[in-house]
């Protein structure tokens, strides 16, 4: 089953509707892929969103560990701080729409990311600027086709490919999801051009976090050196809350003001 999906028909009022209208059962048969697709994406973000959660960098000779807070508004707005450890403290990075700043305050900075710099390493992890800038791209750069469906603990798993349209901006040969009936995102697996995969993101612990099923511990490792990975634990998670506009700002990124 393949479908491509134009997100220039839809207004965003009908996309809303599209989400607010898909249910597990709605999906059985036919299996909506831009639906299921679509609410996956909203499921940890919802129209917004304030989380705390630590970060922990292994590596063969050495890990590290952080703490962090994040807002997001809607799929294009985003703003990540460090809040441990002390030589961390204030680095943070800002998403508007396709365009991404990060800030150190120890030279009270902001850099504007040029596309040549996304695919690189994001604070020393495994995820990458573009891992976090991500947002609606399936829906706008890929062709998405369901794979197969299995059961697995009472749960439907579906497993989606997303083939990026020939003119798409991304780096990715493939990527592979594997979406539960309750739109919670388990894996996620990245193919080169070659269609080679090279690092997998997994759901390592899904739990309900303000009245949403999520992951709540997730992995990213380099398939390639499986002792070095990224692991990332969500505390908190506040859904729906009321973030003020000057939130997504340059100024805001600079001034630590949250508020």
């Amino acid at each position: 089953m393949r479908i491509k999906f134009c997100f220039i028909l839809f207004t965003w009022p009908m996309l809303l509707s599209l989400v607010g209208s898909a249910s597990a059962n709605d999906l059985d048969a036919p299996l909506d892929i831009v639906a299921l697709v679509t609410k996956a994406i909203d499921q940890t973000r919802g129209l917004s969103s304030y989380a705390e959660m630590s970060m922990l960098i292994q590596r063969p000779e050495w890990s590290r560990s952080s703490t962090l807070n994040a807002w997001t508004r809607g799929r294009e707005e985003s703003l990540i701080r460090f809040t441990a450890p002390a030589r961390d403290v204030g680095n943070a990075l800002l998403k508007q729409g396709p365009k991404m700043w990060t800030f150190n305050p120890k030279i009270n900075r902001s850099i504007r990311l040029p596309n040549s710099m996304m695919s690189q390493s994001w604070a020393g992890s495994d995820f990458s600027y573009n891992d976090l800038s991500r947002s609606d791209k399936y829906l706008r750069h890929y062709e998405l086709i369901h794979v197969s469906t299995q059961e697995v603990e009472n749960h439907k798993i579906y497993t989606i490919d997303a083939i990026p349209f020939e003119d798409a901006p991304v780096v990715w040969g493939k990527e592979q999801m594997l979406i539960r009936d309750d739109f919670v995102l388990t894996e996620l697996t990245y193919y080169d051009q070659d269609l080679v995969p090279l690092k997998q993101m997994k759901s390592l612990q899904i739990g309900e976090l303000d009245g949403r099923m999520m992951a709540t511990i997730l992995r990213m490792v380099d398939l390639e050196s499986p002792d070095q990975y990224t692991e990332i634990r969500y505390h908190k998670m506040d859904f729906d809350v009321e973030l003020e506009d000057r939130l997504f700002t340059v100024f805001s990124l600079q001034s630590g003001r949250t508020r």
